[in-house]
């Protein structure tokens, strides 16, 4: 059966998918659960992309403690490669893990740094739990410098053993990780799955998490889960997640969200520019001069379409939230003027800081 959708049908579906509906989910472990990862980055221009990304689907009744208590003292979430997942996640990711690396330049390294290997173990398993910078770096060989690690070998080794399900993060002092054995922090009798099983599994819950997406996208990760569809005006094969159709007859409409530059709904952008008609470009890279919307200019969601960027930031000097500009896509009615200004003060106020109007 192949799903003929408009345009209008699609954005929904992605829309109810993310959970930036109208109906706001309840806490952290549901986000977690229907999105699959909260990212996590240390950007702050107004919060941190994990806390943004949060807010922006449960509202001012969202606190950042809910996250720190779901990880380090429930155990429902874990942190795994730079995101935030629901424990349900990690039964259909060890098949991947046991099989890590598959790159012969990392299979190389930690050949070469077998001794460093057993180390880092046997180290954590006497005195765990413990910051990377309790851990001496003993690499025989060492990799070098690049962008995400520095010359210090032991953040790369317990990467890669986390990669590999033999360590986990059991939680964070600011931005420093804390590691420990993933025998003392994962649950114990998790499910377990073969390789070709848990791939399966997995594609369904990304097509969960996404609601449409384009067949095979890499961007998705979606495969050939759920269901085939085609979108008005698009040439793409879509596979569309069941319930996310039987959903369309009880959609409650939409609200404002402003998106953190990390947020999922972002991330596979060229379904943004095919469905949403957004051609999204984060400009914290770019040249001061070359910047159009902002450093971290955040989309604005109205209902089902971006309508906006936020170009905003906490002054903590002034202990305010300073809006430096809303740029429209289009020229917004009154009403949708009154949207976006009541969600900004919402924002404001849910930081604990004043507003400093544009």
């Amino acid at each position: 059966m192949t799903h003929q959708l408009t345009r209008d049908q699609a954005r929904r579906i992605a829309v109810r998918a993310q959970l930036l509906d109208a109906n706001r989910p309840g806490d952290v472990v549901e986000v977690a659960e229907e999105l699959g990862a909260i990212k996590i980055d240390p950007t702050a221009t107004i919060a941190p992309a994990e806390h943004t990304i949060l807010w922006s689907r449960i509202g001012d009744s969202y606190d950042p403690i809910q996250l720190s208590k779901a990880v380090e003292q429930d155990r429902l979430l874990f942190e795994f490669d730079g995101a935030f997942r629901p424990i349900s996640l990690l039964p259909l990711m060890m098949p991947t893990m046991r099989r890590w690396p598959r790159r012969q330049s990392n299979i190389d390294w930690l050949q070469a740094n077998d001794r460093f290997r057993r180390e880092v173990l046997a180290r954590l398993r006497a005195d765990g739990p413990l910051f990377a910078t309790d851990i001496p770096d003993t690499a025989e060989v060492a990799k070098p410098s690049d962008g995400w690690y520095g010359s210090n070998q032991t953040t790369r080794m317990l990467d890669f053993l986390q990669w590999q399900g033999e360590v986990a993060i059991v939680g964070r002092e600011g931005r420093q990780r804390r590691w420990d054995l993933a025998e003392r922090v994962y649950p114990k009798g998790l499910p377990e799955y073969e390789f070709e099983e848990a791939q399966v599994l997995l594609s369904e819950r990304r097509l969960h998490s996404v609601g449409i997406a384009k067949q095979k996208s890499p961007w998705s990760g979606v495969g050939m889960a759920g269901e085939l569809a085609t979108v008005e005006g698009s040439a793409w094969k879509y596979r569309v997640d069941p319930e996310a159709i039987a959903a369309l007859e009880n959609d409650e409409g939409g609200r404002v969200a402003f998106l953190s530059p990390y947020d999922g709904m972002l991330f596979d952008r060229p379904r943004l520019q095919e469905v949403f008609d957004f051609h999204y470009v984060l400009e914290q890279f770019k040249p001061k001069a070359q910047r159009k919307y902002g450093f971290f200019a955040h989309p604005i969601l109205m209902g089902d379409r971006f309508v906006g960027l936020l170009d905003a930031e906490v002054n903590k000097e002034r202990e305010a939230l300073v809006v430096t500009a809303v740029h429209e896509l289009l020229p917004f009615e009154p009403e949708e003027d009154e949207m976006v200004r009541a969600e900004i003060a919402d924002l404001a106020e849910w930081l604990g800081v004043g507003l400093n109007a544009w």
